[in-house]
């Protein structure tokens, strides 16, 4: 009987199921790897934004984390939310036990604009967090938030890697996607990923949907199966954007607000 590669995501829940744990676990599932968790926060969330947000003790975190290493074992690990200090050293000093390929998306705001990570965890993300990451893959925001690099053009974004790998992961994943339209290469969205030495520019097109919600988790979770499937980064990264530019093309309606990516969108033929 064939155990199919083992990957863990470290977030918090999405009540609406677009992001968050439940898009890691959907995205887990539709590039063939076997999806755990280990959840550090419950959010009540819907496509209007997110309502409110309930840590869990670190104690609980440690504990999930534990029970399911010990036992099952990973290939893989992506982080998402970790919304406090106490939170992101819990994680990281458990991470930092670990031999396997680590995503680290440092989640900081909902595609709603509502803060999901403290001020004052920013200094732990820096110093703990990042050390820890094969890959680290922050949006624009994001960048902002970590490094005060405001990136307005492509050519920016070298700079912004630069700072990035500066806090200790082994690669940076820029994502490009809320660049402007007349600060990018044609219309297209395009994220850089360097480790300082490599350089791959990924270039996709840019789909005309505003049903976005849960790209960022997506990305992540796809580039952290990849991995674990034993990919390299650089092969990793680019079916991940594959995979995500897919389910950014069949997003779909859902509810009054912004309807979330389509996690199964090959097996459902809508492209």
């Amino acid at each position: 009987m064939h155990t199919p590669p083992r990957v863990l995501t470290v977030a918090g829940s999405d009540s609406g199921g677009g992001a968050g744990i439940q898009a890691d676990l959907k995205t887990m599932l539709a590039l063939g790897t076997h999806g755990m968790s280990v959840v550090t926060a419950v959010t009540a969330q819907n496509s209007l934004g997110v309502q409110g947000a309930w840590e869990l003790p670190a104690e609980a975190v440690r504990a999930q984390f534990r029970s399911v290493v010990d036992d099952i074992g990973v290939q893989a690990v992506k982080t998402g939310m970790l919304s406090s200090a106490e939170l992101v050293e819990t994680v990281a000093e458990l991470l930092a036990e670990l031999r396997v390929p680590v995503v680290i998306d440092p989640v900081g705001v909902s595609k709603h604009g509502d803060a999901l990570l403290a001020a004052t965890a920013l200094d732990a993300v820096r110093g703990a967090l990042l050390p820890t990451a094969t890959v680290a893959t922050p949006n624009l925001d994001e960048v902002a938030q970590l490094t005060g690099i405001q990136v307005g053009e492509e050519a920016d974004m070298r700079r912004a890697a630069a700072a990035i790998l500066d806090f200790g992961p082994r690669w940076a994943l820029i994502k490009g996607g809320h660049l402007a339209a007349g600060h990018r290469s044609g219309d297209s969205s395009v994220d850089l990923l360097t480790d300082g030495t490599e350089e791959h520019w990924l270039r996709a097109p840019r789909h005309d949907n505003r049903h976005t919600h849960g790209t960022g988790c997506t990305l992540a979770s796809a580039l952290a199966a990849q991995l674990a499937k034993g990919d390299t980064v650089p092969q990793a990264a680019a079916a991940a954007k594959d995979y995500v530019t897919g389910a950014l093309a069949a997003g779909f309606r859902l509810g009054a607000g912004i309807g979330p990516v389509d996690h199964g969108w090959r097996s459902r033929g809508t492209l």
